[in-house]
């Protein structure tokens, strides 16, 4: 069976019945259902609240890699109803990072392609490319999930060519000092 209704268009007794019964249901999203909390206008603050709460007793995990594959959806699910400073939000932010990175290590992730992080959202609306899924790596990718912990590869490079640019400025110079000298003025 199939919803065949946006999550964002539901009530709250509905919520709670697709949520009960998901496992019938073949069009049943988590995702979505945690973005349509935020987004549906039919609902209030309180219910929005209850709905989130009840939801993540059930999808836990879910709910938690939530901040990997969409941080925002995250950010605004667990500031519902709570008033935060420009402070709060940083802090937020920083325990969003760690987490990812803790979430990361434990499930022994090494890529980090996932959900906002792999689509192109350059801003222009005329953009071709706009939500198609990049490649990290590539010219297209604007976000880029780093964290304190990572090495830097440019820096290592640059190491690399200052090491081998002094081994070379030390040979030669004991190349010009061997010249130098003169056998004759040494003392045997």
């Amino acid at each position: 069976m199939e919803i065949g209704k946006k999550f964002n268009k539901l009530t709250k007794k509905e919520y709670f019945f697709y949520i009960e019964n998901r496992k019938k249901y073949t069009d049943f999203n988590t995702l979505g259902l945690y973005r349509s909390l935020h987004e549906n206008e039919k609902l209030s603050l309180e219910d929005k609240i209850e709905l989130r709460d009840y939801a993540n007793t059930l999808f836990g995990k879910t709910f938690e890699f939530l901040q990997i594959k969409a941080p925002y959806t995250y950010f605004k699910l667990i500031t519902l109803g709570k008033e935060i400073n420009r402070s709060d939000e940083f802090n937020l932010w920083g325990d969003i990072r760690k987490n990812q990175e803790r979430i990361l290590k434990e499930k022994k992730i090494k890529h980090r392609n996932f959900g906002e992080y792999s689509k192109h959202e350059c801003g222009y609306e005329q953009c071709p490319l706009n939500g198609i899924m990049t490649n990290p790596n590539s010219a297209f990718a604007e976000y880029h999930m780093t964290f304190h912990s990572d090495k830097n590869s440019f820096s290592a490079k640059e190491k690399s060519k200052r090491i081998k640019k002094e081994r070379r400025n030390k040979k030669r110079i004991i190349d010009d000092a061997v010249d130098g000298i003169y056998w004759d003025d040494i003392d045997v």
